[in-house]
């Protein structure tokens, strides 16, 4: 098998792009601080004009992206296990205008109004490690309208003003379309998206698995004759309307060795029956589509419980895939602190994404290598 970069860079026909790349990666590893073009030139003891090249690799050469992406997910599926697909909103702060897709939004997990770009990452999920394997930016404002922004931006026309569950769906379209990529549970966490319904109901034209955090406030429809219209909390505070919910993973005694809760027996219930989305979300074809609702207990009573939406059979629900979002979060500060995913300087969409994928890259080759699943030496000779 030849080694992890030559395969990742493959569709880069150039010699002198894969080259560029060898080296951009290199910046990414091994730069202390922000992780820029100029450092990436001195701490690799490059020649002068080295910060140019690099900076053009990213800016202006026109690289394709997509297939990069494709086949580090398909290097990532293949040698790391897998278990779970996931996507994640990425705020990334940033001063000025130019920026490309820059806004002022509220920040949900600071309370702040802060002057950023919003992207959304897809993971896949393994017993360590979440994995980007690829990234959309959430365009908002002026971005959708204004021609001259756009242009100057280079964002390409197709690319609209969409909710960020609009990127998520693409994400599962994609994966659907290849079929060299995993069929594997979608795990997400919809309890601060405004459209969750609509994320479920694509998930479900889209014939997936899903295990999915909602919010208290889900609206869910039960009976079938005639439907009853409620939400997720409301349902589970019936009298009656729950059971305990045997997991995968659980031991006889009721308790989950190694789990964070320190052994303790885990307060999981299920709703007696299934719930269903609104017609009008899923479409006629789908109303019949029933799923099993899950509620979660914190044991010590000091959190509001938990809400999750299911289609997977019970031997496939486990503790593993309810607790992947606090993977997803070291993840995601693994990128910003150690991978450069915030250090983007240019202005363009494309050179967003060529920053973006080159991340992606770097993390699956820093963790790939440490698991034996690529050869140490590939980095060598990226630059003569």
């Amino acid at each position: 098998m030849q080694t992890f970069l030559e395969e990742i860079f493959r569709p880069l026909h150039r010699a002198e792009q894969r080259r560029w790349a060898r080296a951009y990666l290199r910046g990414l590893l091994h730069v202390s601080g922000r992780k820029t073009p100029r450092s990436m030139a001195l701490t690799e003891r490059l020649p002068p004009a080295a910060a140019h090249s690099l900076h053009q690799f990213i800016n202006t050469s026109p690289w394709d992206w997509e297939p990069v992406r494709r086949r580090l997910a398909q290097r990532v599926a293949a040698t790391a296990a897998p278990y779970a697909w996931t996507a994640t909103d990425l705020i990334i702060p940033k001063r000025g205008e130019h920026s490309v897709g820059v806004h002022r939004r509220l920040d949900t997990t600071t309370g702040r109004t802060v002057n950023c770009q919003r992207a959304v990452g897809l993971f896949l999920v393994t017993d360590a490690h979440c994995f980007p394997v690829d990234w959309s930016l959430v365009l908002d404002g002026s971005w959708g309208w204004d021609v001259a922004r756009r242009q100057r931006a280079r964002i390409p026309e197709e690319e609209t003003v969409q909710p960020a569950g609009a990127h998520v769906l693409a994400f599962a379209a994609e994966v659907a379309a290849q079929p060299r990529l995993p069929r594997l549970p979608w795990v997400l966490d919809l309890t601060r998206c405004e459209a969750s319904t609509g994320v479920l109901a694509g998930l479900a034209r889209h014939r997936a698995e899903i295990l999915c955090e909602v919010d208290p406030g889900q609206v869910v429809l039960t009976g079938h004759r005639t439907p009853a219209v409620t939400t997720a909390g409301a349902l589970m505070d019936e009298r009656g309307a729950r059971q305990p919910y045997v997991m995968a993973r659980q031991s006889p005694d009721g308790r989950f060795r190694g789990s964070r809760t320190g052994g303790r027996a885990l307060s999981l219930y299920a709703y007696s029956g299934t719930v269903r989305l609104p017609l009008r979300a899923v479409g006629a074809d789908g109303a019949a589509r029933g799923y099993r609702l899950l509620e979660l207990l914190d044991p010590d009573g000091l959190q509001p419980a938990r809400y999750w939406i299911t289609n997977l059979a019970d031997r496939r629900v486990d503790l593993a895939l309810m607790r992947s979002r606090g993977t997803v979060r070291s993840t995601v500060t693994a990128l910003q602190d150690r991978f450069g995913v915030l250090d983007f300087e240019g202005r363009s969409y494309p050179g967003w994404h060529h920053h973006m994928t080159m991340a992606s890259v770097a993390y699956a080759y820093q963790y790939l290598r440490r698991r034996g699943t690529v050869p140490a030496p590939a980095l060598a000779g990226a630059v003569s």
